[in-house]
């Protein structure tokens, strides 16, 4: 029952967390739109395998993570600095563009599976979401720092960002449809997104040399 109960937290958890309008959701969103449902679901799974990873750096604890903070940092301003740059191209791109073509994101041959490896391994944010959360569940003792609840919640907390993509891809697709929302549009609201995920990015990155 106890592990059941922590694969059930981190399912809560990691799906609540995927819900804010963020750069890989509404991704899932175009590749769905765009492309179609396998693609999507291939981009979710790739999301959710860094995402289980990176959680499982956070059960590990604060000490691996501050032994190699460098790598993190530089990591978050390659994302500040990439963000930035697709968010501009993004709009460039979408002004320029046909009706009904593909996202500058989307408009490559790269597999949608390695596209949500790359896209979740670009968002370091995901460590002191779960750093805090694993914290806060182990406090207050809703989850035991056993290695079976650790695989239990780290397996439900893949199952919850898939989800939490689903919503997206689905919920996102039959939006489109009902507003008859162009590419176009689409495509400047993903620009509109990495630079603000750029900016947030930044004032995090600022914040920690303070």
């Amino acid at each position: 029952m106890a592990l059941l109960f922590a694969a059930f937290m981190g399912m809560l958890v990691s799906f609540l967390g995927q819900l804010p309008l963020g750069n890989m959701s509404i991704t899932a969103t175009q590749i769905y739109v765009q492309e179609n449902a396998r693609n999507a679901w291939k981009y979710a799974i790739g999301v959710a395998i860094v995402e289980v990873i990176y959680l499982r750096l956070s059960l590990k604890g604060v000490d691996w993570i501050m032994q190699h903070k460098l790598f993190f940092t530089v990591l978050g301003w390659l994302t500040v600095a990439l963000f930035l740059v697709l968010g501009v191209a993004s709009f460039v791109s979408a002004n320029r563009q046909q009706s009904n073509k593909k996202a500058l994101l989307l408009n490559n041959k790269m597999d949608r599976f390695l596209l949500g490896i790359s896209m979740s391994a670009l968002n370091p944010a995901q460590i002191p979401f779960w750093f805090i959360w694993s914290t806060y569940l182990l406090d207050n003792k809703v989850i035991q720092p056993v290695s079976s609840q650790y695989d239990m919640f780290t397996v439900g907390a893949g199952c919850g960002t898939i989800g939490g993509l689903a919503v997206y891809m689905y919920g996102g697709n039959w939006l489109i449809t009902r507003m008859n929302a162009s590419m176009k549009n689409l495509n400047k609201a993903m620009g509109g997104i990495f630079i603000l995920t750029a900016v947030i990015q930044l004032y995090r990155m600022v914040k920690g040399f303070l």
